[in-house]
């Protein structure tokens, strides 16, 4: 058939659907009936050009006002296309991927919408007061895509799906709005979404005179005494050019200047050279499997993505989404497809695929954000009881330093080498993983029918170049849940650890080095003289420095970083209500590329993370300091306990652990050092006067749900499959 007689057998399929519902607000208001037809025909207008431009053989007929208008007032499928913002990177190729979207909603009957949101971008907000705003924007996008999808009476949304938090806020707003449309006396249609990610931003790499000069300054590191650091740069050498990597160079830099190897204007220099090598001008979601790719995972996870959109490397080609399109219409009129369903019957199935891919922390905040929006009462514990229920190998060979990224991931999907989420679906179930297949997904099939005609999930060419495996790569995968007796809750990335660490820090005592922000944690980590930092504190006696090492089974010490003592970096004050939740990737950048501290250190937080960071770091601490949490009465010299094998961290008895027993501390910290708790309480409430009034997350719900508005949180009641 001709890409004409395709057209027509579509739209033959389609010539009668008529979204089934008793209110038509186009057919029984006449102002919206009067406004919006002139934003469809300027949208079709400027799709007609594109398809001329390409030389289509399609046309685009009977895009006049009075179809539009007849169309709206039959009730026809009346579909918003939701875009993101030209200031993000992933979103640099939406215009010509909406304009192609709307080509298929108007050739198969339906009436074609466009808004776009604008997207922060959390590399960007990295490290600077960007980072408190960036959790509120998923918040804040959820209620700006309920108000217009709501405010304009869609039916569906093709969402453009970029980084981060944007996909969870959109969904989550898509989310309340299917709830809403329940009530009785609504007489509204339920919601249906698909969800088309942004294509993959292709890694950079170093320019050959930028690698010279820090090789250069890696040897003269090693010669000048400073071999840990010329090891560190050496190490991120390896990586492919990214934002987080960038990170990391801009660590050593600062270290390398405090060292006296390099001034700061070269130091200056070298970082911007950087910089112009990193991105790919054609834009992306990154590709290291930070949150970003995170929550692609997890939206094609819940079934919301189709195969053929899942991984695309440049913007879609018209076929490609006049197929998804296709499907995406089929769904129509069918209450199974309805998002709080599709999300219902899928949320076993992407906490699985989360642990499977090793996938980010953040997502502990997003997934039960997103099902509190659909009406479910999930938290992180209902995450904890799927996983402990059947645990989960980890498939995901993704590294970046062994062309293992997402890019090489896209390129062997496009090779045909395997079938992205379907893969991994076929592999968990191989291993008796119990996925459930019956589920529906938006391309208008189950999961076993998606999968009906599949042999085997990873085509064996690949060896080891193969990103998805079906034998497991190691038996730790995932995130642990983690509970206290300063805490109610923490959340841990056991894939971001590797073997060694896991066994370097588990059953072991760490004495903690308090700080009220980030910044003071990076200034302590670039420091030259950390370790007499460390030594200093009133605490390490030698009594308590020998017990100490004698807990933990370590040598002898002969000073704190040298020795083989463990530290925990406490940064408090960082909490959704403090401070807007911030990502404290800075410093954990820095402390896994500082082999020593990497060693030695574990960092904690009621911050978050961001989703490349590895390494031992334990956020999303419950209650925040800011609360009243036991995290905000830490101080330097306290010793905690960490035990992986039972999912615990506690504060120890001080008095009792330097007479040589291991007990928990039973007394409320908060409460014995109350004017220390007062005071730094105060100073959390004048820092917060950094961030505009209009971002405040003042009445949201704990980490534990989500970090979701009072409202949302209420109205989440409705159980999960499996709760009882």
């Amino acid at each position: 058939m001709t890409p004409s007689e395709r057209t027509r057998a579509i739209r033959d399929e389609f010539a009668h659907l008529v979204i089934a519902e008793e209110k038509n607000p186009y057919r029984d208001c006449i102002q919206g009936l009067a406004n919006e037809p002139i934003c469809v025909l300027a949208l079709l207008k400027e799709a007609a050009e594109l398809l001329a431009a390409d030389r289509q053989e399609r046309t685009l007929s009977l895009v006049t006002l009075d179809e539009i208008v007849l169309r709206l007032v039959e009730n026809r499928p009346r579909v918003a296309i939701i875009a993101g913002s030209m200031d993000h990177p992933a979103h640099l190729l939406d215009r010509e991927h909406a304009l192609r979207a709307a080509v298929r909603i108007w050739e198969n009957g339906g009436v074609p919408f466009l808004f776009g949101i604008p997207v922060i971008c959390d590399g960007t907000a990295q490290n600077n007061i960007g980072q408190s705003y960036s959790l509120a924007s998923r918040n804040q996008t959820a209620a700006m895509v309920n108000v217009n999808f709501e405010g304009h009476s869609y039916h569906a949304a093709w969402v453009i799906s970029g980084c981060d938090k944007t996909p969870s806020g959109i969904l989550s707003g898509l989310a309340a709005a299917d709830v809403a449309r329940k009530a009785e006396g609504r007489g509204a249609a339920p919601v249906w979404a698909l969800m088309a990610p942004s294509h993959v931003l292709r890694g950079g790499s170093i320019p050959r005179e930028a690698s010279s000069r820090l090789a250069a300054l890696a040897d003269k590191a090693i010669r000048e005494g400073h071999a840990e650091l010329g090891r560190d740069i050496k190490e991120n050498m390896r990586y492919i050019l990214q934002c987080s990597s960038d990170e990391a160079f801009f660590g050593h830099l600062r270290r390398a200047v405090a060292f006296g190897l390099t001034t700061e204007a070269e130091a200056r220099d070298l970082s911007n050279r950087l910089a112009c090598a990193t991105c790919h001008e054609k834009g992306g979601v990154c590709a290291f499997n930070g949150t970003g790719n995170s929550s692609r995972t997890l939206v094609c996870a819940l079934g919301f993505t189709p195969r053929e959109l899942e991984l695309l490397t440049d913007a879609p080609a018209q076929e490609v989404i006049d197929g998804a399109m296709d499907g995406f219409f089929r769904c129509f009129n069918k209450p199974e497809y309805r998002v709080t369903e599709v999300l219902g019957r899928n949320f076993a199935n992407a906490v699985r695929i989360h642990n499977t891919t090793g996938s980010s922390t953040n997502i502990l905040l997003h997934l039960p954000a997103v099902m509190r929006h659909a009406g479910y009462d999930a938290t992180i514990f209902d995450y904890e009881r799927i996983q402990k229920e059947t645990p989960v190998p980890e498939l995901f060979a993704h590294s970046l330093t062994e062309g293992r990224d997402t890019w090489e991931l896209a390129l062997q999907f496009h090779k045909g080498a395997h079938r992205g989420m379907e893969s991994l679906f076929k592999a968990l179930g191989a291993l008796q993983v119990p996925m459930d297949l019956d589920a529906p997904t938006m391309a208008g099939m189950t999961w076993g029918q998606r999968m009906a005609d599949m042999e085997a999930p990873v085509s064996e060419d690949l060896g080891e170049k193969a990103i998805i495996r079906e034998t497991p790569v190691r038996d730790m995968s995932g995130t642990l849940v983690l509970r206290g007796n300063f805490m109610s809750s923490a959340v841990v990335k056991v894939a971001g650890l590797t073997d060694d660490q896991r066994a370097r820090f588990n059953k072991k005592y760490f004495v903690v080095r308090f700080y009220e922000n980030e910044h003071l944690c990076n200034a302590d980590i670039a420091n030259p003289d950390l370790p007499a930092l460390l030594d200093a504190m009133p605490v390490m006696t030698d009594a308590f420095v020998r017990r100490l090492a004698d807990a933990n089974g370590t040598p002898s010490p002969g000073g704190a970083l040298e020795s083989g003592l463990f530290f925990a970096l406490v940064i408090a004050g960082q909490g959704p209500k403090a401070y807007g939740m911030p990502e404290m990737f800075a410093p954990s950048q820095n402390m896994r590329h500082h082999a020593t501290l990497e060693r030695s250190a574990i960092l904690i937080t009621d911050g978050r993370y961001s989703g490349v960071t590895k390494g031992p770091c334990i956020g999303h601490v419950s209650p925040e300091a800011f609360d009243g949490g036991g995290i905000g009465a830490l101080q330097d010299g306290d010793i905690l306990c960490l035990d992986l094998d039972t999912g615990r961290l506690d504060l120890m008895d001080g008095e009792a652990f330097i007479k040589g027993e291991a007990v928990r501390e039973d007394r409320e910290i908060a409460a014995l050092r109350e004017d220390m708790v007062t005071a730094r309480r105060q100073r959390m409430e004048t820092r917060q006067l950094e961030i505009a009034a209009t971002s405040l997350m003042e009445r949201t719900s704990t980490a534990e749900k989500g970090v979701v508005p009072e409202a949302v949180d209420r109205r989440a009641t409705r159980r999960l499959p499996g709760q009882g």
